[in-house]
């Protein structure tokens, strides 16, 4: 097993607060900034940009095949498309989930995956479900649940035939596949990797070996690099914990690392602590996000 060692790539003294959903596209990553409510980028260089602010703390990223970016409102659980101008609502997903929205991807046929926490970060006395479901929004802003009893499901990954979802469930600590068909049906869910005890993974990211980076904040600050069937081949040393991960750059071997102290929205409002980055590695990214 090999050991790699990040270097950052934007510090704490630049206004991040929380950062999620890393996303490569057109020279530089896209990611959510949950806590600042806005969409951001950030080149190799380091230079950060605003892309757009919104009226609500988002979760879930993608894009469509036009550029257009689609995101959820985390809370109200609402899926809204950004056409350059104006924000538009394509789908309301509170009849289908509980508390919080998590992650989720934008696939090849230009629909949105997206998963449900099961519990409420920001008011811990309610009381978490037991089981959370994968929603699946359509181009035109049907939505559907495709799989149901998951444990928290979170960073998703699509292989590069389109066939294959893989999904972290945190708090059942393994990655999940399932086969995708050809109207955005999930089936054959299977255990992709079961991961040790004290790994809850986050969000992921798919290389063009078909193993995947797994961002695990709970355990011993950490990154894993997984094969299917659970074997762990790199891991990358954290200082801070790591909550999402995207393989980007000119040939896709750099690792863009979303970091952060803590996810308790009480820490982040006093001593707001995300950082992002960065770790060259031999294996490029491949599939979708």
């Amino acid at each position: 097993m090999s050991t790699l060692i990040p270097q950052v790539l934007v510090d704490k003294m630049h206004g991040l607060k929380f950062t999620e959903s890393p996303r490569w596209r057109e020279g530089k990553w896209w990611f959510l900034d949950i806590h600042d409510q806005r969409i951001k980028t950030v080149g190799q260089d380091g230079s950060l940009e605003t892309a757009l602010e919104l009226p609500f703390k988002p979760n879930a990223l993608g894009f469509r095949r036009d550029g257009q970016l689609i995101f959820s409102d985390a809370l109200q659980r609402k899926v809204y498309r950004w056409d350059g101008q104006q924000l538009h609502l394509l789908a309301d997903l509170s009849a289908f989930t509980v508390f919080c929205l998590s992650d989720g991807i934008v696939d090849a046929h230009d629909r949105m995956y997206v998963g449900d926490i099961g519990y409420n970060f920001w008011d811990p006395s309610q009381s978490p479900v037991d089981t959370c479901v994968i929603t699946c929004v359509t181009r035109d802003g049907r939505a559907r649940v495709v799989a149901e009893g998951l444990h928290f499901p979170n960073g998703m990954a699509v292989t590069p035939d389109g066939q294959t979802l893989i999904v972290a469930e945190t708090m059942g600590r393994r990655l999940t596949a399932f086969d995708i068909l050809e109207d955005g049906s999930l089936i054959r869910r299977r255990v992709f990797a079961q991961l040790p005890e004290d790994v809850h993974p986050d969000g992921i990211a798919l290389d063009a070996e078909g193993a995947v980076w797994v961002a695990s904040p709970e355990s011993q600050p950490t990154v894993l690099r997984v094969r299917e069937g659970g074997e762990i081949v790199d891991r990358i040393v954290m200082d801070t914990h790591a909550y999402a991960v995207m393989l980007g750059g000119a040939e896709r071997r750099h690792l863009l690392i979303s970091a952060s102290d803590s996810h308790h929205p009480a820490d982040i409002a006093a001593t707001p602590s995300a950082t992002l980055r960065v770790v060259e590695v031999p294996v490029p990214g491949a599939g979708r996000p």
